[in-house]
C-alpha cells in the first residue's frame, strides 16, 4: 500500500503538516462538488496542504458523501482526512462505511460526534447516535487488528485495515465540569485507539497552551494538531451565539472581529494575518501541525497563511496578546503564568472551587438505595438477585418489568433500553437526557454549561454528573472505565434482571455479578 504522506508527517517532528477542510455540500453534480475537486486538484499540486479534511453532513444537513469524496480525492494525489460520525447511522452501516473506505484506501479519520441532525427531506431526521465516538474508535482499532466476530463454523477473522484515526478535543469550555469532561473523554479516546487530536475552534492563546500541556504530560507520543478559522464577522456572530455548537467566539472579539470589516478590503487581511500569527503561535507552542478551515476559503489563502506564518514563527511569544480571548469567569486547568501570558504547568487545585451546579437530594436516594440493593454480598443485594432468578421466564415478570420501568420512568426518565447506563453516569440517564445519547462524556457542543440542543433549558447531563460526583470527591469516576454501546438485546426488558442475572454490561465486566462501585 502507498505510503500515507498524512500520517507520516504528523509523526515526524521535523515536519509541521496542514490540513485544509472542504466541505462537499449538498448534491452530487452540483456546482459544491465540482468545485471541492478543483480545489483538491489545486492543493496536491501546490503541495502545502498535505492531506484535505472532508466534513460529514455539518450543521445537521445532508450533503454529499466525505467517503465518496475522499475516494475521488485520493485519485488526485493528495490525502483525504474523512470526518466520521455516528450521528446519521447505527453501528452496523458504520461497520459498512468502514469496509468501503478501507477498500477504497482512504485511511485518514477524524472521529467525532457530529452536529445533532437539523433538517432533511420532508423534515428533521430521526438521530441516530448508536455509537459514539469512543466506540467508534474502538471498532476502528478492532478493524486494524483484523476484527474477529462469531461465525457459523466458529470464528471469523478479517483481514487488518490500516486506518489512521484521529479524534477531537475542545479546551475552550467555560465551566469546570465542560472542561474535565472533555479531557476525562479525552483519555477515554486515547484508550480506545485514537493516534492523533485536533483541538475544538478557540481563539485563546492560554487554552490552546492548556491543552498542549495537558497532552505533554499525560500522552506524549500522540500529535496534536492545533484547529485554526478564518474567521469572518458573519461566522463569529453565529459563534458567538453557538449557532456552531463547540465553537467559541467571545463578545470581544467579535467586536474587533467587527471594527475589521471597515477596512478597505472589508477585513479580509486581518482575518489572514490572524490566521497566521495563530499558525506561528501554535508551531512555536510545539504543536504537532495544524488544520485550516474556514467557508469559502481559497488554496491561496491556505498558502499566504503559511508563508506570513512561517515567518512569524521566530517571534510567536510576542503574538500571544493578539489571543487574550478569555471567557468571562473562565476555568482554566492550569494555573495562570503572567510573564508568558500562557501557563505554569502546575494544575489548579479544583478541589477548593464550588460546585457549579446544585445537586438534587434525589441523588443522595440514589446513592443510599445502590448501597441497599446493588453492593454484591451486602444488604438486600442477595434478595434482589434471588427475586429475578424466581421471577424471570415467569407470567410474574412483566409485572416486575413495568413496575421497574414506572420506578425509574418517575425518577430518571427511563427509556426502558434493559442495559442501564444509570450507575456510570450519577444516576443520570444519557440515553433520555442526552441528545446524542453519549454514554462517555460530553460531546463538543455545550455551551456555558447547557446542552447545545436546549439552551438555557436543560444542563448538559455530564455537567450534572460531574457536580454529583465532585460533592462526594469521586469525579474522577468520569474518566474511569469505557462505557460499552446500548445492548439492544436487552431493550424493553427488566433491567433489574439483566443487572442481577448478568446479562447487562455493568454486571459483565464484574464477570457476571457485581457492581461499579457507588457512582
Amino acid at each position: 500500500m502507498p505510503e500515507n504522506r498524512f500520517k507520516e508527517a504528523l509523526l515526524d517532528p521535523s515536519e509541521f503538516p496542514v490540513t485544509w477542510e472542504l466541505v462537499p455540500g449538498r448534491g452530487a453534480k452540483e456546482a459544491a462538488q465540482e468545485k471541492c475537486l478543483a480545489q483538491a486538484e489545486q492543493a496536491a499540486g501546490g503541495h502545502k496542504a498535505c492531506a484535505l479534511t472532508l466534513t460529514d453532513n455539518p450543521g445537521g444537513t445532508p450533503a454529499m458523501s466525505a467517503d465518496f469524496m475522499g475516494a475521488e480525492i485520493l485519485k488526485l494525489g493528495i490525502e483525504p482526512l474523512v470526518h466520521f460520525t455516528g450521528k446519521d447511522k447505527n453501528r452496523n452501516q458504520c461497520e459498512s462505511q468502514l469496509y468501503a473506505l478501507d477498500r477504497a484506501g482512504v485511511r485518514n479519520l477524524l472521529v467525532m460526534s457530529g452536529d445533532y441532525p437539523v433538517s432533511g427531506f420532508q423534515g428533521r431526521p430521526a438521530p441516530v447516535f448508536d455509537l459514539d465516538p469512543v466506540h467508534l474508535l474502538q471498532l476502528i482499532t478492532s478493524m486494524n487488528r483484523g476484527l474477529t466476530y462469531p461465525g457459523i463454523k466458529g470464528a471469523v477473522t478479517h483481514q487488518p485495515a490500516d486506518f489512521f484515526p484521529g479524534a477531537v478535543v475542545s479546551p475552550f469550555k467555560a465551566t469546570e465540569a465542560e472542561q474535565m469532561g472533555q479531557y476525562d473523554k479525552l483519555k477515554k479516546k486515547i484508550a480506545a485507539g485514537a493516534q492523533f487530536i485536533v483541538t475544538q475552534l478557540g481563539y485563546d492563546a492560554r487554552k490552546f497552551h492548556e491543552a498542549l500541556l495537558f497532552m505533554k504530560q499525560n500522552y506524549p507520543q500522540i500529535p496534536l494538531v492545533g484547529n485554526i478559522y478564518i474567521l469572518p464577522f458573519g461566522a463569529a456572530k453565529m459563534m458567538n451565539r453557538n449557532d456552531l455548537p463547540g465553537s467559541v467566539v467571545t463578545d470581544q472579539l467579535l467586536a474587533d472581529i467587527d471594527r475589521e470589516r471597515s477596512d478597505p478590503d472589508k477585513g479580509e487581511g486581518a482575518r489572514i494575518l490572524r490566521a497566521a500569527r495563530m499558525y506561528a503561535i501554535l508551531k512555536g507552542m510545539g504543536y504537532s501541525g495544524v488544520h485550516i478551515g474556514g467557508h469559502n476559503i481559497r488554496y491561496e489563502q491556505v498558502e499566504e497563511i503559511t508563508r506570513q506564518g512561517e515567518m512569524l514563527v521566530p517571534s510567536w511569544t510576542e503574538l500571544v496578546r493578539y489571543f487574550h480571548y478569555p471567557i468571562d469567569n473562565g476555568f482554566y486547568f492550569f494555573e495562570a503564568n503572567p510573564a508568558t501570558g500562557l501557563n505554569r504547568d502546575t494544575p489548579v487545585d479544583r478541589r477548593s472551587r464550588p460546585l457549579e451546579t446544585k445537586v438534587e437530594c434525589a441523588y443522595g436516594f440514589s446513592r443510599f438505595f445502590h448501597r441497599l440493593m446493588y453492593e454484591p454480598g451486602k444488604n438486600l443485594y442477595g434478595a434482589m438477585r434471588a427475586l429475578c432468578k424466581t421471577v424471570q421466564g415467569t407470567r410474574m415478570e412483566p409485572l416486575f418489568h413495568k413496575l421497574e420501568h414506572f420506578t425509574k420512568v418517575a425518577l430518571f426518565d427511563c427509556r426502558d433500553c434493559g442495559d442501564c447506563a444509570l450507575p456510570d453516569i450519577a444516576y443520570l440517564c444519557p440515553m433520555s437526557q442526552c441528545p446524542k445519547n453519549q454514554r462517555n462524556g460530553p460531546c463538543g457542543g455545550s455551551f456555558q454549561g447547557w446542552c447545545e440542543i436546549y439552551p438555557k433549558q436543560r444542563l448538559c447531563v455530564h455537567v450534572r454528573a460531574y457536580a454529583r460526583l465532585k460533592k462526594h470527591g469521586e469525579e474522577s469516576r468520569l474518566a474511569g472505565n469505557i462505557v460499552p454501546p446500548c445492548n439492544w438485546d436487552l431493550y424493553q426488558t427488566s433491567s433489574w434482571i439483566n443487572y442481577y442475572l448478568g446479562k447487562d454490561h455493568t454486571s459483565a465486566k464484574q464477570g457476571g455479578t457485581g457492581s461499579p462501585g457507588i457512582p
